[in-house]
């Protein structure tokens, strides 16, 4: 399913949503700029890599350039290609908003980090000698995700559902969206082999529990939980 939008409408203008969303295009199309190998370089160099970020090992000194623990932020802004980009930015455009505006710019913009921290280490903890980069928004934004379907597991949204060459379009409420989505990244990282690259499935699980779990600290006094949404 391809989440196209919601029928979520917002009172406050969603300035940090589009501001990482701005921040994650401009620093992909500098990862683009530098061509595949210096590309690569600033993949080691900005990435989150659990072997040196817990494990002692260390990176080549051309390629320290921040502190370590500084690239669990870092990493948070880079991308491994065109889709990897889009498909995390459309699921901050779409579910973004409404969790800002539950909770107002600046603790939104502190949610997200703290998320996108906790993604980070439930994909590092379990496997702290790996020496794979971890880059992408995706933990942070499966935090946005969580609180969501706390805030509104009702509301609609429109998605896609590819058969082939055609799409068949619905609106479901976003409880059956992204409870599949969950499941989805929890029967994947069960079927990953330890040590291969590619999604870091731990990190989606990590952001979207995370997520759960600080909505209710975090969100406005006045703003409900399971909000039952039209």
């Amino acid at each position: 399913m391809i989440p196209l939008r919601d029928d979520n409408p917002t009172n406050l203008t969603p300035w940090v949503v589009r501001a990482f969303v701005v921040a994650c295009v401009v620093v992909f199309l500098w990862q683009f700029s530098l061509g595949p190998e210096a590309g690569q370089r600033a993949v080691y160099a900005l990435g989150a890599i659990p072997a040196v970020l817990l494990g002692g090992a260390q990176l080549p000194a051309d390629l320290v350039w921040v502190p370590t623990q500084l690239t669990v932020l870092t990493s948070m802004f880079l991308h491994g290609g065109w889709m990897h980009l889009i498909g995390n930015m459309l699921y901050l455009w779409i579910f973004g908003d409404n969790v800002e505006d539950s909770m107002g710019h600046g603790r939104f913009a502190v949610f997200y980090i703290i998320c996108g921290v906790v993604a980070v280490l439930a994909q590092a903890l379990p496997a702290p000698g790996s020496e794979i980069p971890m880059i992408g928004a995706s933990g942070a934004i499966s935090g946005v995700l969580g609180a969501y379907v706390l805030l509104f597991p009702r509301a609609h949204v429109l998605v896609a559902i590819p058969f082939g060459f055609y799409a068949h379009m619905v609106r479901l409420p976003a409880l059956a969206v992204l409870g599949f989505w969950f499941f989805l990244q929890l029967l994947s990282t069960f079927m990953t082999p330890e040590g291969e690259g590619g999604v870091a499935f731990r990190a989606h699980l990590g952001g979207f529990v995370a997520g759960l779990a600080l909505i209710p600290l975090f969100k406005r006094r006045d703003v409900p939980l399971w909000r039952f949404h039209r």
